[in-house]
């Protein structure tokens, strides 16, 4: 049997300012806890069977040419564009452009979105239970 792929895209954590009002409704984040929660929520997948990665972007310099690159490369069942870049209205032109580049170049994926680092496994779950 051939495992579920999926790619978690989300944010560099390293280049998000914490100190910018817009992530006010996340107090107390830092890169590294975010990189934990990432790097956890992957794991996470990996245990209950699924083929799982990270793609993190920036703020949209290099992120289409970075996930075309990436879909280029393979293919992907299901693909969860994270809280991070939904979530924050600033990051809603680089929600789109991403949108846009999985609907180009991954029309057979799913789409699946989290609420947070938490509940991604529960995201990808909805549409491919472990």
């Amino acid at each position: 049997m051939t495992q579920t792929s999926v790619v978690l895209i989300g944010l560099e954590p390293t280049l998000i300012n914490f100190s910018d009002p817009a992530y006010s409704a996340f107090p107390g984040l830092n890169a590294a806890k975010v990189q934990a929660g990432l790097d956890a929520d992957v794991a996470s997948l990996k245990a209950l069977g699924y083929a799982a990665e990270l793609c993190l972007v920036d703020f949209g310099e290099t992120a289409e040419a970075v996930l075309r690159q990436l879909f280029k490369s393979r293919s992907f069942d299901c693909v969860m564009l994270g809280a991070g870049v939904r979530l924050i209205p600033k990051n809603t032109p680089l929600f789109e452009k991403l949108i846009n580049v999985v609907h180009e170049c991954a029309p057979g994926s799913k789409l699946c979105f989290n609420t947070g680092p938490t509940d991604s496994a529960a995201a990808v779950q909805r549409w491919f239970p472990a």
